[in-house]
This record gives C-alpha cells, sequence and structure tokens, in this order.
C-alpha cells in the first residue's frame, strides 16, 4: 500500500514545489520553485531526503493532512506555525515521526509567510517539463491543493536523518529596512522620498509573486498615468 497524505485543510494557499525549472526561460518558462529555497532544501535535509525531493508550500499556514497507509518521517521550516501531530506540538526545524492515520497540523505564522512540509521521500506528484513546482503565473505544474487531495510519498534513499534539530535564528517581527536607489522615472512624482520617510506594512493581499503594501499615497505630476504592462 502506498503511503500518502491526504489533504484536510489547505490554508489560503498550499503548493507543492521543488526547486523549479531552470534553464527553460528561452520557451517562456519561468523557473518558479520554492519562493523560500533555502527552508525548502533545509527541510528536505532533515528528512535526508535529496535535494531535488517535493515539499509543500503553505502560505500563511492553516494546513492540515492526515497520513495514510504507513508511517513517515516529517519536518516543518520557515515561518514558525507551531506545527503538530493530533494536536502535540514538535517544533520547528526539527525532525518528527508521524504514523498512520494521524494528522499534521500547521497553524498560523508567528511571524514570516512560506512554511515547508518535507516528508522523507518527497512528495512524488507527477511532474510537468521536469518539476514538481506549481507556477503561479503560468498555471504549469501540480495544481494548488484542495481538501481531499491525496499525495503520494516517494520511496526513500539508503540515508537517514543525522540531526534531531537544526539551529535556525527564529524571524523577528522588527520593522525591516531595505536599501533603494531612485528609478528611471522618479520624476513623475512631486516628491518621490516619501518612498523612504515612511514605514510600509504588507496586507493580506499577498502571495508568492508579489506583496500588496499600504503606504502613504505618491503624488503623480501627471494624473493617472501608467507605464504599459
Amino acid at each position: 500500500m502506498t503511503t500518502t497524505l491526504e489533504v484536510l485543510r489547505t490554508g489560503p494557499l498550499a503548493l507543492v514545489e521543488d526547486l523549479g525549472r531552470a534553464g527553460m526561460a528561452h520557451l517562456g518558462v519561468t523557473r518558479s520553485g520554492a519562493a523560500d529555497r533555502r527552508s525548502h532544501t533545509l527541510a528536505n535535509r532533515l528528512v535526508a531526503n535529496p535535494g531535488d525531493r517535493a515539499t509543500v508550500e503553505v502560505m500563511f499556514g492553516g494546513f492540515t493532512a492526515r497520513v495514510r497507509g504507513g508511517d513517515i518521517a516529517i519536518a516543518v521550516t520557515g515561518a514558525d506555525t507551531d506545527p503538530a501531530v493530533n494536536g502535540v506540538p514538535f517544533g520547528t526545524n526539527s525532525i518528527h515521526y508521524a504514523h498512520d492515520g494521524q494528522v499534521i497540523s500547521l497553524g498560523a505564522p508567528h511571524s514570516g509567510l512560506c512554511s515547508y512540509l518535507a516528508v522523507r521521500g518527497g512528495i512524488d506528484v507527477r511532474p510537468v517539463l521536469g518539476s514538481r513546482s506549481y507556477d503561479v503565473m503560468s498555471a504549469i505544474g501540480p495544481l494548488p491543493l484542495q481538501p481531499g487531495d491525496m499525495l503520494p510519498i516517494g520511496d526513500h534513499t539508503d540515508e537517514f536523518p543525522e540531526l534531531e534539530q537544526a539551529p535556525v535564528a527564529a524571524i523577528d517581527d522588527d520593522i525591516v529596512e531595505l536599501s533603494v536607489v531612485p528609478g528611471p522615472r522618479d520624476d513623475w512624482f512631486t516628491d518621490p522620498d516619501v518612498l523612504v520617510r515612511t514605514n510600509w506594512q504588507v496586507t493580506n493581499r499577498s502571495y508568492r509573486v508579489g506583496m500588496r503594501l499600504v503606504v502613504m499615497p505618491l503624488e503623480c505630476r501627471y494624473g493617472d498615468s501608467q507605464l504599459p504592462s
């Protein structure tokens, strides 16, 4: 019997992602892949997966899945969502074992955006153009997860997990300072420096392609002129 994860709840957005489709830009196909490659890669390392195995990328938490058909080793990295099995927390950036019938859950993140659920053996959905990643712009790859989806788990290698927990600093919620340079059309605005004299707030209208921000409106010299898309 094949071991699977039965998706019970997805939260705002849950995707299967790997390292993407490199080398296909000349065909108009972007790389896509995990938005936070470091956390994706760490999750795979914790469960002794090769780097090309797929994980579940969870945006803003709220993901639950039931183990079907066997016992699995799992790890959750990235934004801390208080991951738990049958309601018992096991900690971000650590390896844990879930048994047949148990439910894996990720709550709302304390800070940060993306979390990664890795299973030893990897999420073994059918690849598209050489990758198991979903590209939200072109809709190439396995579709966004929905309740009721069954995710097959691949065969694991002979390697065994070597760490119980990775020493990763927590994502803080302090204000982030960015360096900026004036763009080629800063003269379109009466006072472009307003951009660097205020704090920006990320809204919930954000996802892996871009973030919608709230900030003091800029006054344009030329009305509502916009560049062509």
